[in-house]
C-alpha cells in the first residue's frame, strides 16, 4: 500500500440497506478502478448508522452483506483498507478534538441535519448534530486528499476542510485539505424502472434492481418498466421513460444489441416487449454472478472476520500515525 503513487482516497460506505445497480455504477465501479492507482481506505460506516438506526440487532448481518457485496463487485481487500468504522478506536479521539473546533450554529445549518430533524423529530440526538464532525474525523484520520462523494455530501466535505484548516491554524499543520473526487468523469446516474428519478433504496423498490435480487425478481421488475404504444413515425423524439430503458441497456447490454433496438425505434418498428425481455436477460447475466459470489462470501464467516481484521489493521496503522502527530501539535504529550 505504501507504493501507491497518486495520493490517498477515503470513502464511507453505508452499512444499512441492500446495494443496487445505482450504487454499482455510481460508486463501486469507480472504487474498483481507484484501487489500482490510489492508496484507498473504504470504510463501512456502522457508527454513523446509530444516529438514525439506534437498534443494532440488524447491524451484524447488514455489515456482512455490505462487505460481501462490495468484494463480489470487485473490491480487493488485499489492495485496499476495507474496514468497519467501529473497529478504529482513534476515530472517537479525533472526533472529540474536532468537536472543540465545530460551532453549534454551523452544525444546525447543515442541510442533512435539517432534513433529519424533519424526518425524526423525536430523535434529535447530539450524534445527529455532530454527524459532519464524525465524517471529518473519518477522512482526516487517514490524511486523505480525495473523497468520492455525491452532490448531497459536498457541504459536509466543505465543513471537513474548515475543520482541517481551523485545526492546522490553531495547533500546527497536520491535515491536507480533502477534495471531492469523481475519478475524472461525470458520475453515472442509473434511472429507475418507473421512469422517474434514479434508483433508490428507499423510494420505489419495484423500480430498483438490487444486487441481491433473484433472476425471476429481476425479470418481473424489468417487464413492468413503463412503456407506451411506440413511435408512430420514424425518428420521433424519445419520451423520458423510454430513454431510461435505453440508458439501462447501455449499462448491461452489448453495443450491437443496443444498436439494433435504437435502429428499430428510429424506424418506428420497435417491439418494447422484446426489448424488455432482452434487457431482463442481460440484467440477469450481469447480476447473477455478483449475487452468487456475495452469498458465498456471506456464508463464510471466518473469511469475513479475516477481511475485517486485515482492513482494521491497515486503518489502525494509518490512524495511529495521524494521532501521534495530532497529540504532539496539540501539546497533549506530557512525558
Amino acid at each position: 500500500m505504501e507504493n501507491r503513487k497518486k495520493g490517498r482516497v477515503m470513502s464511507g460506505i453505508r452499512s444499512t440497506g441492500f446495494l443496487h445497480l445505482g450504487n454499482y455504477f455510481g460508486a463501486i465501479r469507480n472504487y474498483v478502478r481507484m484501487q489500482e492507482e490510489y492508496d484507498c481506505f473504504f470504510m463501512v460506516a456502522d457508527i454513523h448508522s446509530l444516529t438514525t438506526h439506534p437498534d443494532t440487532k440488524e447491524l451484524k448481518p447488514n455489515v456482512h452483506r455490505v462487505l460481501a457485496e462490495n468484494i463480489a463487485c470487485g473490491l480487493d481487500p488485499e489492495k485496499v483498507a476495507l474496514y468497519c468504522q467501529s473497529h478504529i478506536y482513534e476515530t472517537a479521539e479525533l472526533y472529540l478534538y474536532l468537536n472543540m473546533l465545530a460551532y453549534k450554529g454551523e452544525l444546525e445549518k447543515t442541510t442533512t441535519f435539517k432534513d433529519k430533524v424533519r424526518q425524526h423529530p423525536e430523535n434529535v440526538n447530539a450524534g445527529l448534530l455532530t454527524y459532519p464532525v464524525l465524517q471529518a474525523a473519518d477522512i482526516l484520520l487517514h490524511q486523505a486528499s480525495y473523497v468520492p462523494v455525491g452532490k448531497d455530501q459536498e457541504q459536509h466535505l466543505e465543513m471537513c476542510r474548515n475543520f482541517a484548516n481551523r485545526f492546522n491554524h490553531r495547533y500546527g499543520e497536520v491535515f491536507p485539505e480533502p477534495y471531492a473526487f469523481n475519478f475524472g468523469e461525470d458520475l453515472v446516474k442509473v434511472p429507475g424502472l418507473d421512469g422517474s428519478g434514479k434508483m433508490s433504496k428507499s423510494e420505489n423498490q419495484n423500480a430498483t434492481i438490487f444486487l441481491a435480487d433473484e433472476d425471476e425478481v429481476i425479470r418481473k421488475k424489468v417487464m413492468k418498466a413503463k412503456t407506451d404504444a411506440g413511435p408512430s413515425e420514424p425518428n420521433m423524439p424519445m419520451p423520458d421513460y423510454i430513454e431510461n430503458i435505453f440508458n439501462l441497456m447501455k449499462l448491461v447490454s452489448t453495443p450491437d444489441v443496443l444498436a439494433k433496438f435504437q435502429h428499430d425505434y428510429n424506424q418506428a418498428i420497435i417491439r418494447y416487449g422484446d426489448m424488455k425481455k432482452q434487457l431482463a436477460d442481460d440484467m440477469v447475466a450481469f447480476i447473477a454472478p455478483i449475487r452468487e459470489k456475495s452469498e458465498a462470501i456471506r456464508n463464510n464467516e471466518s473469511y469475513l472476520r479475516n477481511i475485517m481484521e486485515m482492513g482494521a489493521e491497515k486503518a489502525r496503522k494509518s490512524a495511529r500515525l495521524t494521532m501521534e502527530k495530532v497529540r504532539t501539535v496539540m501539546g497533549l504529550k506530557y512525558y
